[in-house]
């Protein structure tokens, strides 16, 4: 592609997609493992897999041949009818979350959405009509549709869109307080409130990991009232943090489960998973999507289970603690510059003393792929498939970037 074609593909999208999105000037045409290449062939060092979704890298072989093979087969017949493959899937989803059921959509945000809504089908059909209020954190980010942005803490994500879905309560668990961020956790989850909607570790809130305590807070509020415990593990969960989802390594049992991002390897899926009693209030017609659960979707998460289980959880197990003895490394280098370093698994945050644009930037330059969130915060999100030598090459990179601009 030359330059002009380049020129003409932003042109082009500047005359007919919606201007909603502050790309990098970058046009990626084709990918291959941990590496995406763009138009002139420069290969980038991937450790953002599209925001978390491409969990088994680019070009997957195996997930290439499934997704040939069921498009030549059957793609999409609706929820009308019956298929082989939602039942496999949620069978197996099932026993990984340790709930019953799954209820299959096209996204994260569509998975919290219907999380939202069967937690308040379940107080009505208990004839609790007024238990309609939900608890969320500070710093939470659910999703842009009007429930999940209901829950989402940031103004500048809700304010243009407002008003939105009354009753919420947003609880302070960052402050300087632990003891006080407690006493307002069992003030407001109260027999009013249908559920709590929690990230175990909020992703676009800056990689901040819900401390046990505070956790533990919300779990005896939870069951002192009856009140349903929403995670929201789209981010976190399918193996992200080295267990299939990471709500109970920090002491929670949700009633409700949001999934997405790397569960489709790339194919757009998502999945709310409900125990049998919550699952138990739902009926015909209670909610439904066109498109959610159909047999390409299923058929790569079909893939990206299998691919989980033949080793790929345990790998990163094994890499996540070189990436943060890593990390620890890079931030004592640039003590001055690197406040803190946070996550699990293959989810890391490093919070920079200011505004990490230039960061994400630069790294760009030299072949890294990374992104900012909550303004001061450098994001990795690498595929499953990453490696030591990965992770090495990475920190490289950050490292050349951070000294340059220290």
């Amino acid at each position: 592609m030359t330059t002009t074609q380049i020129s003409d593909v932003k042109a082009l999208e500047q005359q007919h997609v919606l201007q909603v999105y502050r790309r990098q000037p970058v046009v990626f045409e084709r990918g291959s493992g941990m590496r995406l290449f763009d138009d002139k062939g420069r290969a980038y060092l991937d450790f953002l897999s599209g925001i978390g979704v491409a969990s088994l890298g680019h070009a997957h072989a195996g997930l290439a041949k499934a997704i040939a093979a069921q498009a030549e087969a059957l793609l999409h017949t609706s929820n009308l009818y019956f298929h082989p493959l939602q039942g496999e899937l949620a069978g197996r989803l099932s026993v990984m979350t340790g709930l019953d059921f799954a209820f299959f959509c096209n996204s994260g945000t569509e998975a919290v959405e219907a999380c939202l809504k069967f937690a308040r089908k379940y107080w009505h059909a208990k004839g609790e009509t007024s238990r309609t209020k939900f608890v969320a954190f500070t710093h939470a980010f659910h999703g842009r549709t009007m429930g999940s942005l209901s829950v989402t803490w940031d103004s500048h994500y809700r304010t243009p869109f407002e008003p939105l879905v009354p009753g919420v309560t947003f609880v302070d668990v960052n402050g300087p307080s632990a003891s006080g961020a407690i006493d307002v956790i069992n003030a407001s989850i109260t027999k009013d409130t249908a559920a709590v909607i929690v990230e175990p570790i909020q992703g676009e809130g800056g990689v901040r990991p819900i401390a046990p305590d505070v956790a533990a807070a919300v779990a005896a509020a939870c069951r002192r009232t009856g009140t349903l415990l929403i995670a929201d593990e789209v981010q976190t969960g399918s193996g992200r943090t080295g267990t299939f989802i990471h709500s109970r390594t920090i002491g929670l049992e949700p009633d409700l489960i949001a999934l997405g991002k790397a569960l489709g390897a790339g194919v757009p899926i998502g999945a709310a998973m409900l125990s049998r009693d919550v699952a138990s209030a739902a009926a015909p017609g209670d909610h439904g999507t066109t498109y959610g659960g159909n047999l390409l979707a299923c058929r790569a998460g079909l893939v990206f289970l299998d691919a989980l289980d033949s080793g790929l959880q345990e790998a990163i197990a094994r890499v996540s603690g070189h990436l943060f003895a890593a990390l620890r490394g890079l931030a004592a280098r640039h003590a001055g510059t690197i406040l803190d370093v946070r996550g699990a698994g293959l989810l890391a945050g490093i919070e920079l003393n200011r505004d990490a644009t230039d960061v994400v930037a630069a790294a760009l330059e030299r072949g890294l792929l990374i992104n900012r969130t909550a303004t001061t915060v450098v994001r990795l999100l690498p595929p499953y498939i990453v490696t030591e030598r990965d992770v090495d090459e990475a920190m490289g990179i950050l490292d050349a970037v951070l000294s340059l601009s220290s």
